[in-house]
Protein backbone atom coordinates (compact mmCIF):
# COMPACT_ATOMS: atom_id res chain seq x y z
CA UNK A 1 0.00 0.00 0.00
CA UNK A 2 2.75 2.54 0.92
CA UNK A 3 5.73 3.24 -0.48
CA UNK A 4 9.37 2.01 1.02
CA UNK A 5 9.95 6.19 1.43
CA UNK A 6 6.49 6.71 2.70
CA UNK A 7 7.03 4.25 5.53
CA UNK A 8 10.85 5.41 6.28
CA UNK A 9 9.62 8.95 6.74
CA UNK A 10 6.53 7.85 8.63
CA UNK A 11 8.89 5.84 10.99
CA UNK A 12 11.88 8.37 10.92
CA UNK A 13 10.31 11.62 10.47
CA UNK A 14 12.82 14.73 9.39
CA UNK A 15 12.38 18.04 11.01
CA UNK A 16 9.98 17.36 13.75
CA UNK A 17 9.17 19.77 16.22
CA UNK A 18 8.26 23.47 15.98
CA UNK A 19 10.80 26.37 15.80
CA UNK A 20 10.15 28.71 18.74
CA UNK A 21 11.55 32.42 17.29
CA UNK A 22 9.62 31.30 13.94
CA UNK A 23 9.79 33.80 11.39
CA UNK A 24 6.72 32.03 9.63
CA UNK A 25 4.03 30.04 10.93
CA UNK A 26 1.54 27.84 8.94
CA UNK A 27 -1.16 25.62 10.11
CA UNK A 28 -3.80 23.40 7.98
CA UNK A 29 -5.99 20.68 8.51
CA UNK A 30 -8.92 19.02 8.21
CA UNK A 31 -11.17 17.71 11.14
CA UNK A 32 -12.96 15.44 8.71
CA UNK A 33 -10.38 13.59 8.51
CA UNK A 34 -8.24 14.49 11.70
CA UNK A 35 -5.11 15.41 9.57
CA UNK A 36 -3.40 18.39 11.64
CA UNK A 37 -0.68 19.82 10.94
CA UNK A 38 1.60 23.02 12.16
CA UNK A 39 4.87 24.41 10.01
CA UNK A 40 7.46 26.34 11.23
CA UNK A 41 10.25 28.11 9.02
CA UNK A 42 13.50 30.56 9.67
CA UNK A 43 14.13 32.35 6.73
CA UNK A 44 17.54 34.24 5.83
CA UNK A 45 17.78 36.43 2.60
CA UNK A 46 14.50 35.27 1.55
CA UNK A 47 15.89 31.68 1.67
CA UNK A 48 14.31 28.87 4.21
CA UNK A 49 17.23 28.25 6.66
CA UNK A 50 15.25 26.32 8.92
CA UNK A 51 11.81 24.10 9.02
CA UNK A 52 9.79 21.80 11.32
CA UNK A 53 6.86 20.33 11.55
CA UNK A 54 4.03 19.37 13.94
CA UNK A 55 1.45 17.07 12.75
CA UNK A 56 -1.37 15.05 14.44
CA UNK A 57 -2.43 12.35 11.95
CA UNK A 58 -2.01 9.27 9.97
CA UNK A 59 1.11 7.77 8.86
CA UNK A 60 0.67 9.69 5.63
CA UNK A 61 0.27 13.16 6.89
CA UNK A 62 3.49 12.54 8.98
CA UNK A 63 5.67 11.24 6.00
CA UNK A 64 4.79 14.19 3.55
CA UNK A 65 5.10 16.64 6.34
CA UNK A 66 8.46 15.05 7.22
CA UNK A 67 9.36 15.11 2.91
CA UNK A 68 8.30 18.84 3.04
CA UNK A 69 10.77 20.03 5.17
CA UNK A 70 13.16 18.01 3.63
CA UNK A 71 12.36 19.64 0.11
CA UNK A 72 11.87 23.24 0.92
CA UNK A 73 15.46 23.28 3.60
CA UNK A 74 17.80 25.70 1.61
CA UNK A 75 15.23 27.18 -0.95
CA UNK A 76 14.21 30.59 -1.78
CA UNK A 77 10.83 31.66 -0.80
CA UNK A 78 9.63 31.55 -4.66
CA UNK A 79 11.43 27.88 -5.04
CA UNK A 80 9.28 26.66 -2.16
CA UNK A 81 5.89 28.12 -3.52
CA UNK A 82 6.46 25.53 -6.33
CA UNK A 83 6.21 22.53 -3.84
CA UNK A 84 3.05 20.62 -4.93
CA UNK A 85 1.26 17.73 -3.62
CA UNK A 86 2.61 16.18 -6.45
CA UNK A 87 5.99 17.19 -5.83
CA UNK A 88 5.54 15.69 -2.33
CA UNK A 89 3.65 12.41 -3.18
CA UNK A 90 6.36 11.78 -6.04
CA UNK A 91 9.38 12.86 -3.63
CA UNK A 92 7.47 10.08 -1.62
CA UNK A 93 7.16 7.28 -4.56
CA UNK A 94 3.65 7.51 -4.78
CA UNK A 95 0.78 7.69 -1.97
CA UNK A 96 -2.41 6.30 -2.36
CA UNK A 97 -5.22 8.53 -4.39
CA UNK A 98 -7.39 7.93 -0.45
CA UNK A 99 -3.62 10.10 0.91
CA UNK A 100 -3.46 12.29 -1.65
CA UNK A 101 -5.12 14.97 0.57
CA UNK A 102 -2.32 14.64 2.93
CA UNK A 103 0.58 15.71 0.65
CA UNK A 104 -2.13 18.97 -0.23
CA UNK A 105 -1.82 19.53 3.63
CA UNK A 106 1.57 19.63 3.95
CA UNK A 107 2.51 21.55 0.79
CA UNK A 108 -0.45 23.68 1.99
CA UNK A 109 1.16 24.10 5.64
CA UNK A 110 4.46 25.50 3.92
CA UNK A 111 2.73 27.82 1.64
CA UNK A 112 1.03 29.39 4.70
CA UNK A 113 4.04 29.48 6.48
CA UNK A 114 5.52 31.47 3.62
CA UNK A 115 2.48 33.37 3.61
CA UNK A 116 2.56 34.42 7.76
CA UNK A 117 6.53 35.69 6.99
CA UNK A 118 5.87 37.80 3.80
CA UNK A 119 2.93 39.38 6.06
CA UNK A 120 4.81 39.64 9.35
CA UNK A 121 7.71 41.60 7.83
CA UNK A 122 5.25 44.26 5.64
CA UNK A 123 5.50 42.12 2.27
CA UNK A 124 1.89 42.91 0.82
CA UNK A 125 3.58 43.69 -2.43
CA UNK A 126 5.59 40.27 -2.74
CA UNK A 127 2.19 38.27 -1.40
CA UNK A 128 0.18 40.26 -4.40
CA UNK A 129 3.33 39.45 -6.64
CA UNK A 130 3.02 35.62 -5.72
CA UNK A 131 -0.57 35.43 -6.09
CA UNK A 132 -1.02 34.75 -2.39
CA UNK A 133 -3.62 36.97 -1.41
CA UNK A 134 -6.55 34.52 -1.19
CA UNK A 135 -4.24 32.30 0.84
CA UNK A 136 -3.70 35.13 3.15
CA UNK A 137 -7.70 35.87 2.57
CA UNK A 138 -8.51 32.25 4.26
CA UNK A 139 -5.64 32.55 7.06
CA UNK A 140 -7.19 35.71 7.73
CA UNK A 141 -10.65 33.78 8.40
CA UNK A 142 -9.49 31.27 10.85
CA UNK A 143 -9.79 28.90 7.28
CA UNK A 144 -7.37 25.61 7.91
CA UNK A 145 -8.69 23.66 5.04
CA UNK A 146 -10.61 23.77 1.77
CA UNK A 147 -10.44 19.91 0.61
CA UNK A 148 -12.51 18.44 2.94
CA UNK A 149 -14.34 16.27 -0.32
CA UNK A 150 -11.11 14.94 -0.48
CA UNK A 151 -11.20 13.70 3.03
CA UNK A 152 -15.09 11.70 2.75
CA UNK A 153 -14.79 8.35 3.15
CA UNK A 154 -11.22 8.16 4.28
Amino acid sequence: MYSEKVMEHFRNPRNVGEIKDADGVGEVGNPVCGDLMKITIKVENDRISDIKFQTFGCGAAIATSSMVTELAKGLTLEEALKISRQTVADALGGLPPKKMHCSNLAADGLRRAIVDYLKKNNRMDKIKELGLEKELEKMEKGELDDHGELCEGV
